[in-house]
């Protein structure tokens, strides 16, 4: 038993069961035993890896459309060029490098990283060591100005609640003690939110709804800044359109695990509803698409042939190869991972999408 499951045991005695959301939030952040404040996470040594560890392609491609949408809205000379969850900083690593030759970028780029975990700053330090970086822990320290955002696999670790219908009401799935072991449970209230009401049309009698109110919060904020200042968001990750179904899932050293099991130590997502990020939006948003096709009209296919022609033995060239295909591959991240983007109303729709 770890210490965040006698934490997590004392609440819910003194206070009752607990929404999915709390759990998350409290295995995830928690200051002392949370998983992204004690754990490397990311790479081959963590417990999951993630697009920019797997080649730079991503990151450069992703740099090199931002720099575009900088240049197509009149390139302002004062902007944040932020990434939310940056992981080790690798991601903003190659996007640096990839935007390094563009006139004029590096110079108005304030670099903003959003990122709660001390631990995790200190390894993005290292990483960016070359650059000047400001990290935040929320959106309200930004300051009044374009911005330029890339998010990859930091949506899916916001917490989400569960909701299962019962004929024709919701219950909200809560998480509690049955024979001094946790398990999921139902709220004995009924709920009537708008947004559930409109689910009754597309689920049955069983069917769980995830909601996150974390990702409307920050989409509101972005979008809202984005649509005031200028600017645009770059969104990827793994889900879909509509939440249906529970998709909380628990990741420790590259496997799935129990949600309940191993509190602190295993990595909790869910998959990422973007009808709920676009519907959050206060600016324009363009049409989801997989990670598959937004690489594609980046241009990945040119990129990976240059570094295969480049490459020095044929080592590097199968490694290069195999980068991309699991980018791109339909059986790997290529549809699994979705993205789209948010910029200014009437603005011009960023590189690789489609409004």
């Amino acid at each position: 038993m770890t210490p965040l499951d006698h934490i997590i045991r004392e609440r819910i005695e003194l206070d009752g069961p607990m929404r999915v959301s709390d759990f998350m939030q409290i295995c995830l952040l928690h200051p002392e035993h949370g998983y992204y404040v004690k754990n490397p996470a990311f790479g081959v040594q963590g417990d999951f890896t993630t697009a920019p560890e797997i080649s730079q392609m991503f990151g450069e491609l992703l740099g090199l459309c931002l720099a575009q949408a900088w240049m197509d809205q009149g390139a302002p000379a004062d902007f944040h060029l932020l990434e939310l969850g940056p992981g080790r900083g690798t991601l903003m690593s190659d996007i640096l490098r990839a935007t390094r030759s563009v006139p004029g970028l590096h110079r108005a780029a304030d670099i903003t990283l959003l990122e709660a975990s001390e631990t995790m700053q200190k390894r993005q330090q290292h990483t960016l060591s070359g650059y000047q970086v400001k990290w935040i822990s929320s959106l309200g320290e930004l300051a009044e100005k374009p911005i330029f955002v890339v998010a990859n696999e930091f949506f899916d670790a916001l917490p989400i609640r569960q909701y299962v219908r019962v004929g024709d009401v919701w219950h909200e799935r809560l998480i509690g003690l049955q024979d001094d072991e946790l398990g999921f449970g139902l709220s004995p209230i009924a709920q009537t939110s708008d947004y559930l009401q409109t689910r009754l049309s597309d689920t049955q009698d069983g069917d769980i709804v995830e909601v996150s109110e974390a990702t409307q919060s920050v989409t509101g904020q972005l979008s809202k800044r984005i649509q005031t200042h200028g600017g645009c968001a770059l969104i990827i990750d793994y889900g879909g359109w509509t939440s249906k179904g529970d998709t909380l899932q628990a990741v420790a050293d590259h496997q799935y695990s129990n949600v309940l099991h191993a509190l602190g130590d295993a990595d909790l997502t869910a998959h990422v509803d973007f009808e709920q990020i676009a519907s959050a939006s206060r600016c324009q948003v363009s049409n989801m698409c997989t990670q598959q096709d937004l690489l594609e009209r980046l241009g990945i296919s040119h990129r990976t042939q240059t570094l295969v022609t480049s490459a020095a033995n044929e080592v590097q060239k199968n490694d290069v190869i195999s980068a991309y295909r699991r980018l791109t591959h339909e059986k790997e991240m290529g549809t699994l991972f979705k993205a789209i983007s948010l910029f200014p109303q009437n603005g011009p729709c960023p590189a690789g999408f489609e409004a």
